[in-house]
């Protein structure tokens, strides 16, 4: 068989395999928890994970960056305001507004107001990074224990 053949075969069976893994998700709000904080996650793949958190009072989190990968947050409900080093704030949003974080850049966010927090996380990872790279600044807040992921710090140089 020519070249050309087999290559088309190679480029249909890529595209058949793509599409095996398609995926559709739909949102609720989880039902009554008792953790101030709770993610949902909606889709993942091996570049790419959507969740939704729900934050209620008490669930802010703590100076921390991901070495992994890019995320972006969309607010679906509620306001949040973002923080980074030295108590800088890089913005306040509600609804149909958010954030993108780079890899490496520190931040800490908030619940602001009265109504729960319901926002958007999409996480974009680094094939060539580990799984799971949250890396602490600051102390990590009660509700985190037991949750070895939120618990990693940064090795002092």
């Amino acid at each position: 068989m020519p070249d050309s053949v087999n290559e088309a075969e190679r480029g249909e069976a890529y595209h058949r395999d793509a599409e095996a893994k398609i995926e559709t998700f739909k949102y609720a709000k989880p039902e009554a928890n008792p953790r101030p904080k709770q993610l949902t996650f909606l889709a993942r793949t091996k570049l790419l994970s959507v969740a939704v958190q729900t934050v209620k009072d008490g669930g802010e989190n703590n100076l921390h960056y991901h070495s992994n990968g890019d995320q972006c947050y969309f607010v679906l409900k509620g306001r949040v305001r973002f923080h980074g080093p030295e108590n800088h704030v890089y913005g306040e949003f509600g609804p149909h507004e958010g954030i993108v974080i780079p890899a490496g850049s520190r931040y800490w966010f908030e619940k602001v107001g009265d109504e729960d927090l319901e926002v958007l996380q999409s996480f974009g990872r680094d094939k060539s990074m580990p799984d799971m790279a949250r890396i602490n600044l600051e102390p990590h807040k009660q509700w985190m224990e037991g949750d070895a992921g939120l618990t990693q710090y940064e090795e002092k140089k």
